[in-house]
């Protein structure tokens, strides 16, 4: 293991990565997403962004507790606005969106009932590549709102996260994040006399997700899934 920042000035005393993960992560955040930037620059941008909407979102609880519901998805629109008026191709706004609409998930995932392989699938699969800039920002934001009175335990469970989910898609993505598919629509269609429509999709991803965990692994499993979850559908 190697001791390293993710970019310049981060305390990388307090963050271990493991060194197969590095090589992949620094290629990760030197991404051109257009001709003139970065994955690291607009991690940056996203810093600055990803709080915009707390000020309008700001509420306060009987008990005397401040909360900023939905901030998150208010900020995501916000922070597209000031990409677009800004001159940021269509594709750094969606990166910019995505993290910011998402950068509250890897602490839920710390808060929820562990890493379960439904929710790894599920963070990467409404995050994709940018799965891995909204972690880091994750790490960022937890330093920044601790600062001095900084939990280590805490802040080690969250590094732990981190890591186990960089892991999962540098590393394990077929097997955890997007495994090969095994059932097309057709296949569905053919065996349960199904005709085309949403359903069709709900359940190939039904299937992805339960490829995820772990619970079919060929055709014909994943044939008995559908079959299994249709018998026990209501009308």
């Amino acid at each position: 293991e190697k001791l390293i920042g993710v970019f310049a000035g981060y305390p990388s005393k307090l963050v271990r990565w493991p060194r197969p993960l590095y090589q992949p992560l620094q290629e990760h955040f030197n991404e051109a997403i257009s001709a003139d930037h970065h994955r690291l620059t607009l991690l940056k941008l996203v810093a600055l962004l990803h709080d915009i909407a707390k000020p309008e979102t700001k509420s306060s609880e009987p008990d005397g507790r401040i909360r900023f519901l939905c901030h998150q998805l208010l900020g995501a629109e916000a922070a597209a606005v000031v990409m677009k008026r800004l001159r940021f191709s269509n594709q750094e706004v969606d990166v910019v969106r995505t993290v910011v609409a998402n950068h509250l998930r890897p602490r839920q995932l710390l808060d929820g009932a562990g890493l379960t392989g439904r929710a790894v699938y599920r963070f990467f699969r409404d995050t994709g590549p940018e799965g891995l800039d909204t972690l880091v920002l994750s790490l960022a934001d937890h330093l920044a709102t601790r600062g001095p009175a900084l939990d280590r335990a805490a802040w080690d469970k969250h590094v732990a996260l981190t890591v186990d989910l960089f892991r999962k898609y540098l590393a394990e993505k077929e097997e955890t994040v997007s495994p090969p598919r095994l059932l097309d629509g057709n296949d569905i269609m053919a065996v349960l006399g199904l005709e085309p429509g949403p359903l069709i999709g709900d359940l190939l991803e039904k299937v992805r997700e339960a490829q995820a965990m772990g619970m079919v692994s060929d055709r014909a499993e994943a044939l008995e899934y559908v079959r299994e979850i249709m018998a026990n559908a209501s009308p």
